[in-house]
């Protein structure tokens, strides 16, 4: 397995670890784990650090203290200020909205750093199966035009080079990100992307309330942004890394500075003026 600090086991276990760590301080014995993870009591403390020390090997949020102790490893990406954290803005098109069985056939991706776009991430994908009518009509995208396409096996590592860090942004961002993860578990079974994302469509509605909806075209349209290709990765995603950045001065315009306050900052909408129920007051 390449050691991309992005892709993490997407194991029960290591996330019940994960859930128990928290709860109990960030640290425990190798005992506890075992007692409350493995569901073994009375564990030889030696065997213990061995086990749980195999479950952690791979996974860069814990370190094992002395053999016989594990952490979870804090990160500051949430109270890291805005103005330094990275974020790579994605759409992908596929063949279909479910998955499984969909795959997909378009991936685009622009790198956003200190408000500006420098860098994208724009390819074609081969599904290996037809593209239905409905879906090449839409997109434009049709069978010949992905015939000779990469395979995702051969974009997916390329795409995580490229994302590394990044927090991931997307308009819809859970149908994205479980694209993606979805097609990297068929790469690298057992696994997935632990990168942070952020979704456009519910910060839209915190920092622009009132729009008649939340559509891509109608917050572009909001901020005067054109989609010059809708429905086709690298074009829609550059249109929602144009809105980003105008999200990000709009945060900042409210004093919001890091990424857990954006996660929860809300522009209250202004109550109607309450009319007299007497005529003249």
């Amino acid at each position: 397995m390449p050691p991309y600090r992005n892709l993490i086991s997407d194991s029960a276990l290591l996330q019940e670890t994960i859930d128990l760590l928290r709860l109990s301080g960030g640290r425990l014995r190798a005992t506890e784990v075992a007692d409350s993870v493995f569901k073994i009591s009375d564990i030889d403390a030696e065997l213990a650090g061995l086990l749980v020390t195999d479950l952690v090997r791979d996974d860069h949020r814990f370190q094992m203290l002395d053999g016989n102790t594990v952490e979870l490893l804090t990160s500051d990406l949430e109270i890291q200020p805005l103005s330094e954290l990275e974020f790579v803005v994605v759409d992908v098109e596929a063949t279909g909205a479910k998955m499984p069985p969909n795959r997909i056939i378009e991936l685009g991706a622009y790198r956003v750093r200190h408000g500006r776009v420098v860098d994208e991430f724009v390819t074609l994908v081969n599904p290996e199966w037809p593209i239905p009518r409905f879906v090449a009509s839409l997109t434009g995208i049709a069978n010949d035009m992905v015939k000779g396409a990469p395979f995702f096996a051969e974009v997916a590592p390329r795409w995580l080079e490229f994302v590394g860090d990044a927090v991931l942004v997307a308009h819809n961002a859970p149908f994205d990100t479980n694209f993606l993860n979805h097609e990297i578990s068929r790469v690298y079974p057992g696994h997935r992307m632990v990168n942070s994302h952020l979704c456009t469509v519910t910060l839209t509605r915190r920092v622009v309330p009132g729009l008649a909806n939340y559509r891509l075209d109608t917050i572009a349209e909001h901020f005067s942004i054109p989609i010059l290709d809708r429905h086709r990765a690298g074009s829609d995603a550059l249109a929602t890394a144009h809105i980003f950045i105008q999200l990000l001065t709009t945060l900042n315009d409210y004093g919001v500075r890091d990424l857990a306050t954006a996660r929860t900052f809300r522009v209250l909408e202004p109550e109607p003026e309450s009319s007299s129920l007497i005529p003249g007051f």
